[in-house]
């Protein structure tokens, strides 16, 4: 059923009745069919009055009734992220299709951010602007990570001990998003392993990781890459103590997402360091 084993972990059970359970999280079955076992709470279609972003519920299998809630003004299905950027970089001259992006976007100071995977796509978006494999418009000012995915076949630090059941479930992740198709080495995930490092598309970095967050010890090995690659930028780091990774996602007024926040806005504004 699956093309890769499954490691011994404390956070993930397999038996005859169901090959494979991530406690608290997921449960796959021998026929292949998902439960989803955490985040199962929806929110239904319509526009926000405050932004004006609408989303929609679209049917993806008539079979088994699967649904998603694609938002817009943001066009979708993209082929890839790296066509979002493209999307909004069609708005440089101010004739683009969306009229909020031709009004008020800066496309002289663009910055990318994601959280957890999300900051894994960012990381490889900036490496493609420095390769300018696909030329755009737009002025790379920075990237901002907040608790990156980075992981990599051979474990390190606490992954060789403590936290070896953890990697174990970050793994299995992994395979699972990639139908165990694409290595633990794969420069999407592990940087490290990336020959184009060195290209990567802007002068700065702001690194947030969490003082609990088991993923924390593959950023700041990130961070020792990045300076050691020939890459000429600098890697800013700030630790939110005490925290768990995407913290931030959960309690959004806690006093470390609220420093966090504030941390954001001066990286991308130095002059308004107060916001």
């Amino acid at each position: 059923m699956f093309p890769f084993p499954v490691s011994a972990s404390a956070y993930i059970s397999t038996s005859n009745e169901v090959p494979i359970e991530v406690h608290g999280c997921l449960r796959i079955h021998h026929d292949g069919r998902f439960e989803r076992l955490a985040g199962l709470n929806t929110i239904l279609a319509g526009t926000d009055q405050m932004t004006d972003v609408q989303c929609k519920d679209v049917v993806i299998s008539h079979e088994t009734n699967l649904s998603a809630s694609p938002e817009y003004p943001i066009p979708t299905p993209y082929e890839d992220s790296w066509d979002a950027i493209k999307w909004v970089a069609s708005h440089a001259r101010e004739n683009g299709p969306e009229p909020w992006l031709n009004a008020y976007a800066d496309l002289h100071k663009v910055f990318l951010a994601g959280d957890s995977s999300g900051a894994n796509i960012a990381h490889n978006m900036a490496i493609q602007v420095g390769l300018n494999l696909n030329p755009t418009r737009i002025n790379l000012k920075g990237v901002i990570l907040l608790h990156p995915y980075f992981q990599g076949k051979d474990p390190i630090g606490p992954e060789l001990g403590k936290d070896g059941d953890f990697k174990a479930l970050a793994d299995l992740m992994w395979k699972l998003a990639g139908r165990g198709r694409i290595g633990l080495d794969d420069p999407l995930l592990n940087p490290a392993m990336d020959p184009r490092i060195s290209n990567f598309g802007c002068s700065k970095i702001l690194l947030c990781v969490a003082e609990k967050d088991k993923f924390t010890v593959r950023s700041l090995n990130y961070k020792k890459v990045m300076e050691k690659r020939g890459w000429k930028g600098r890697v800013e780091l700030m630790e939110s103590k005490g925290e768990r990774h995407g913290f931030f996602l959960f309690d959004t007024s806690c006093t470390n997402a609220c420093n966090l926040r504030r941390r954001i806005c001066s990286f991308i504004n130095p002059t308004r360091s107060n916001v």
